[in-house]
């Protein structure tokens, strides 16, 4: 028998057609609800009406630079990691209308202000992804100046994470520790237990309890709960990446002279497809455009990567010219320099980097490997 927790979340089974309840309740307080749908070929994360729109029976095959959807030999809700897309998607969306402005009677005048916040309810939130949701919390709101809107989508978000049961084989969360079992940050988590034997909902907040309070439930016993933790447990030992992050910061500023940046900058095509499938990598660029009889403008900000020249452009030239350096600063930035900015590191393990990267990049090698050359 497992002991149990020493500071254990209430908790109720739920079966299989209560998650359908779950999105409409949601859907009728005025959440558009959003989570995992299998679409062109992954798993995406979308608008859910119903509980058929989720990945039923689905999984998937991942390794560096390959990622198929496959299907299960049972009907699991959950039985798939995580696809291309992170829920970054709403929260800090990939383009955005920060201002228009049109002309009349020769003068101008702003005509809208930035674009509406719809209130969202995440559906299907894996640790990781909780994990990289509070990154950008404390990037984006934590400081001085706070990004509006940010912030805007991000009050009132309702969480309904998923302890994971599975583990893809670019899953490197256990070396960060931010999965894969989440202990906090959500309204409801849960598990779905083998066999189709139901979830176990565990209550992260008053919101979640209330909205338990719509659907049919009963409490959960020590048999369900020890079924949950035995799966979760299941799902760690089968993660088998590990990133040394011992004293990290320091040996990754020695190394900046390593000669191993020259060795992965041959194979880095410096596509930036590691930094827009990141749940964490937040940095953007701001164009403004104009109809073509110049009678309306607008001001939009679209996502960027420092794997781009012209992001480091300055009056002059780019700071940062060749493959090498730009792939130095992303990794040098989220392993180090982030834990200095915002005292936490920029990578939650969740492996997407990985899968996503053309030239089969493999993060956790390229640390190893930079960290043995030195500098």
């Amino acid at each position: 028998m497992m002991e149990p927790m020493a500071a254990r979340l209430p908790a109720v089974l739920l079966e299989r057609p209560a998650l359908g309840r779950l999105i409409a309740a949601l859907s009728e307080r005025g959440y558009q609800v959003v989570g995992p749908r299998v679409r062109d070929g992954a798993i995406v994360y979308e608008p859910l009406e119903k509980l058929e729109d989720l990945p039923i029976g689905w999984g998937e095959e991942q390794e560096a630079g390959y990622y198929r959807l496959k299907k299960r030999d049972d009907e699991a809700v959950f039985g798939f990691n995580l696809g291309p897309q992170s829920w970054k998607k709403f929260l800090h969306p990939a383009e955005l209308r920060i201002l228009a402005v049109e002309r009349s009677d020769g003068d101008f005048k702003i005509v809208e202000e930035g674009e509406p916040a719809r209130r969202y309810a995440f559906f299907g939130v894996r640790p990781c992804e909780l994990a990289a949701i509070a990154v950008q919390d404390r990037v984006l709101t934590g400081d001085q100046y706070v990004e509006p809107h940010y912030q805007a989508r991000r009050q009132g978000l309702f969480l309904v994470a998923v302890q994971c049961t599975t583990a893809a084989p670019t899953c490197f969360c256990t070396s960060l520790g931010t999965g894969p079992r989440a202990e906090g940050g959500f309204d409801l988590a849960l598990t779905e237990l083998p066999g189709g034997a139901g979830l176990l909902a565990e209550i992260g907040s008053p919101r979640g309890a209330e909205l338990l309070e719509s659907v049919e439930h009963r409490p959960a016993g020590e048999a369900e709960r020890e079924q949950a933790e035995q799966a979760i447990a299941g799902a760690a030992s089968r993660i088998v990446r590990r990133l040394e992050t011992r004293d990290i910061v320091r040996r990754l500023y020695e190394a900046y002279a390593s000669p191993h940046w020259d060795e992965v900058a041959r194979r880095c095509l410096a596509c930036a497809n590691c930094t827009m499938v990141c749940p964490t990598c937040f940095c953007t660029t701001v164009e403004d455009v104009s109809s073509v009889a110049g009678e309306r403008a607008e001001r939009r900000r679209k996502w960027d990567s420092c794997f781009t020249e012209s992001f480091s452009y300055i009056h002059g030239g780019s700071v940062r010219t060749s493959v090498r350096s730009r792939y130095r600063q992303w990794l040098t930035h989220k392993l180090a320099a982030w834990m200095d900015q915002f005292d936490m590191f920029g990578c939650v393990g969740c492996g997407r980097c990985i899968s996503w990267c053309p030239a089969k990049i493999d993060l956790t090698e390229e640390v190893k490997a930079v960290l043995a050359s030195g500098g």
